[in-house]
């Protein structure tokens, strides 16, 4: 008689997609908003996009009781800060507490894939990419997810940025207008939802500008 053993993991992959790109003056961030778990989705309206700061929005796919869990988290802690500092953490701020927050987690890590997306010091968008344990880079343009296979490649294609060793250092931001980054993060989703299984039903896209935060949305297959 074969030796039968229960594997059990805490972790669950829910799926989801999530892509950002900076401009000279903004950024956008979009996800869609489905979550599944295996060959069931559990719901057509989950949204991954949170606000962290009034500079700084966070998209995360991945195990979402561990995304919820380490929103909470960064809520928390920039909650102190804003009464220790009387006022908002920046979006390189930001970025290293993500850092540091996912990289104390290291050996029990938040099992998600986070791009944190927003404007630093002089107005420019800035996008960072991060591991599940904290490794970051900032980028002209990122994606996460399931769909992330796909998106890359075609972002590569049209966005390439210019490598981080040539000397003098260049901009990691991206050439496009406010519009044509949009229109270009639409047809990744478009093209993404088609192939990917994990990702479709509706696609969140906020954009971050010196007028402020708004949100756009746009329907995508839901089989």
């Amino acid at each position: 008689m074969t030796k039968q053993q229960a594997n059990w993991s805490p972790y669950d992959n829910n799926g989801g997609t999530c892509v950002a790109i900076a401009g000279s003056d903004y950024c956008v961030i979009a996800s869609d908003t489905r979550m599944s778990t295996g060959y069931s989705i559990l719901t057509r309206d989950y949204s991954k996009i949170i606000q962290l700061a009034d500079k700084s929005v966070m998209a995360s796919s991945g195990f979402q009781a561990d995304v919820r869990a380490l929103q909470k988290v960064l809520s928390a802690r920039h909650l102190l800060y804003q009464h220790q500092h009387n006022k908002q953490m920046s979006c390189p701020a930001m970025a290293q507490l993500l850092s540091n927050t996912l990289y104390y987690k290291r050996f029990f890590p938040y099992y998600s894939f986070n791009v944190l997306g927003g404007l630093d010091h002089e107005g420019k968008g800035c996008v960072y990419t991060y591991d599940a344990v904290g490794s970051y880079e900032r980028v002209g343009y990122s994606s996460q997810g399931s769909g992330s296979t796909l998106i890359t490649p075609f972002l590569d294609n049209q966005l390439k940025s210019p490598s981080p060793l040539l000397l003098p250092a260049k901009d990691a931001v991206t050439p496009l207008s406010e519009t044509e980054a949009i229109d270009l993060v639409r047809t990744c989703f478009v093209s993404a939802t088609e192939r990917d299984i994990y990702t479709g039903d509706k696609l969140e896209i906020v954009v971050l500008n010196a007028s402020g935060i708004r949100r756009e949305y746009m329907e995508l297959r839901k089989d």
